[in-house]
C-alpha cells in the first residue's frame, strides 16, 4: 500500500488564519511534528510545523519571517490540547518557542519502545502497524530553504499523515499488555521536560571531547574560541559547527598556535580561508594574554555528579557491586515485561539513586528506595516496579561493609 498525500503548505499570516480555522474545525488529537536546521543555522527553531487532523486535512506552516503571527494565530487552536508526536523532546522544544504546548501527548517513537521494539523508527512502525510503506529520504535537508522542493515537502507531510492510525494501534497494544498507563506517565513527563522547561543553556564546558584539553592554558584557549564562535554564529544565523567545527576548535585549542601556518597545521593542513585563519588566530593570540588568574580550571570530577566507571570501581567498590546487581535484576525484569531496561528505569535515574545511597545501616526499606528514585527523577511506575530491587540490593551492599 503506498501512500497518498493531500497537504497544504501555509507561509503568510492570511493563510495561517485559514489553517487555524480549519483545524480548529476538525475532530480529535493533532498529529504534530517539526523540520529544523540546526546543522545549517543558529538555534533550534523550527523552519516548518507540520500539523494534521482528522476532517480539517495537513497543514505545512512555514513560520520564518512570521514567528510572532505563528504564535498569536496558532496557540489559541493548538495549545493545550492532544498532540501526536512521533519522538518527541526536539519537536516540543521547538514548538515552544513559537508558544506552542499541548495539554496531552502521545508519543507514538515512545510507545513502541514500551511495546517491546527497540528501533521505532516512523517508517517502520507505520508499516507494521498501518500497513503503508513511506517513502523516507529528506531528513537532514537545509529546511531554511525557499522555497522548500516539492519532494521535501511531501516527506514532511507524510511525518504527520499517518501518525492518528498508528497511535490508535499503538494504544490498543499497550492497553492488551497493560502498560498503557506506563506510557502516560512518560508521555506527561515528555511535556514537563520538553515543552514547560526552556532549552538548557549551552556552554563551551558541553563541548564533546573537552577532556581531551588538559592544560590551563589549552582550556582558555577553548572557552574563548568558544564564546567567540557562539557571537558570529548567532550574528550570522550560521551553525557553529559550520563556522569552525568542534574537532577543529580543540585541535587549535591543544596546539596553541602563534601563527598563521601553526593553526593550519593543527587542523590538519585543511583549506581554511585566510580571513579565517587571522581570525581564529587573534582570539588565541587575546586568550592567552588575559590574565592567567581568570583561566578556567579543569573540572574537579565530582562536580559532575556519578564518578567515572573506572573511578567508581576502583574507589568504591561496595557502592559498585550494588549498581551491577540493580542492573542484573532490572535487566531481568525488563525481559519479564517485554521492555528494555533503559525504558524501565533510565541508566542515569539509576546511578544518581545508587550513588546517594548510605553506606550506613540501616538498610533501604522499600518506601525509602522509592522516596530516593522519585528525587532523581523516576515516574511512579518505574518506581513500583524497581524500588524493591534497589532495595534488596543496598541492603546486600551493606552486608559487604
Amino acid at each position: 500500500m503506498s501512500a497518498r498525500l493531500d497537504y497544504r503548505l501555509v507561509d503568510t499570516p492570511a493563510a495561517f488564519r485559514e489553517a487555524a480555522g480549519a483545524l480548529a474545525h476538525g475532530r480529535g488529537p493533532f498529529a504534530v511534528d517539526t523540520e529544523r536546521a540546526s546543522s545549517f543555522r543558529y538555534g533550534n527553531r523550527a523552519f516548518l510545523v507540520q500539523v494534521a487532523r482528522r476532517g480539517a486535512g495537513t497543514f505545512l506552516i512555514a513560520p520564518e519571517g512570521h514567528r510572532d503571527e505563528v504564535r498569536e494565530i496558532f496557540a489559541p487552536v493548538l495549545g493545550g490540547q492532544e498532540w501526536i508526536i512521533h519522538a518527541a523532546g526536539e519537536d516540543l522544544r521547538s514548538l515552544a518557542l513559537l508558544g506552542l504546548h499541548p495539554g496531552i501527548l502521545f508519543d507514538t517513537e515512545l510507545a513502541s519502545r514500551i511495546v517491546g521494539h527497540d528501533r521505532p523508527n516512523l517508517a517502520a512502525m507505520v508499516e507494521r502497524f498501518v500497513g503503508v510503506e513511506l517513502e523516507k529520504g529528506h531528513g537532514h535537508e537545509d529546511w531554511s530553504r525557499t522555497p522548500l522542493p516539492k519532494s521535501w515537502q511531501d516527506y514532511a507531510a507524510l511525518d504527520v499523515e499517518y501518525l492518528h492510525e498508528l497511535a490508535e494501534a499503538l494504544t490498543e497494544v499497550l492497553d492488551a499488555q497493560g502498560k498503557l498507563h506506563w506510557a502516560f506517565e512518560e508521555f506527561a513527563h515528555l511535556i514537563a521536560v520538553y515543552s514547560k522547561t526552556p532549552y538548557p543553556e549551552k556552554t563551551w564546558r558541553d563541548m564533546k571531547g573537552l577532556a581531551s584539553v588538559r592544560d590551563q592554558s589549552g582550556l582558555q584557549v577553548a572557552r574563548e574560541l568558544w564564546h567567540a564562535r557562539e557571537e558570529i554564529s548567532e550574528q550570522r544565523d550560521i551553525a557553529p559547527g559550520r563556522l569552525l567545527p568542534n574537532r577543529a576548535l580543540l585541535a587549535i585549542a591543544l596546539a596553541e598556535p602563534d601563527s598563521p601556518h601553526g593553526l593550519t597545521r593543527a587542523i590538519g593542513g585543511k583549506g581554511m580561508p585566510s580571513r579565517d585563519v587571522r581570525r581564529w588566530l587573534g582570539v588565541v593570540e587575546r586568550a592567552l594574554s588575559a590574565d592567567p588568574a581568570t583561566w578556567p580550571r579543569r573540572r574537579d570530577p565530582r562536580e559532575n555528579g556519578t564518578p567515572s566507571k573506572s573511578g567508581w570501581e576502583r574507589h568504591y567498590p561496595e557502592s559498585w557491586q550494588m549498581l551491577q546487581l540493580c542492573r542484573e535484576d532490572i535487566a531481568a525484569s525488563a525481559e519479564d515485561l517485554d521492555i528494555r531496561p533503559d525504558i524501565l528505569l533510565t541508566p542515569a535515574i539509576l546511578r544518581e539513586t545508587v550513588w546517594n545511597a548510605p553506606d550506613k545501616a540501616p538498610a533501604w526499606d522499600t518506601h525509602q528506595a522509592a522516596t530516593a528514585l522519585e528525587k532523581a527523577g523516576a515516574r511512579p511506575w518505574q518506581i513500583q516496579i524497581t524500588a524493591p530491587i534497589l532495595a534488596a540490593a543496598h541492603a546486600e551492599m551493606l552486608d559487604l561493609v
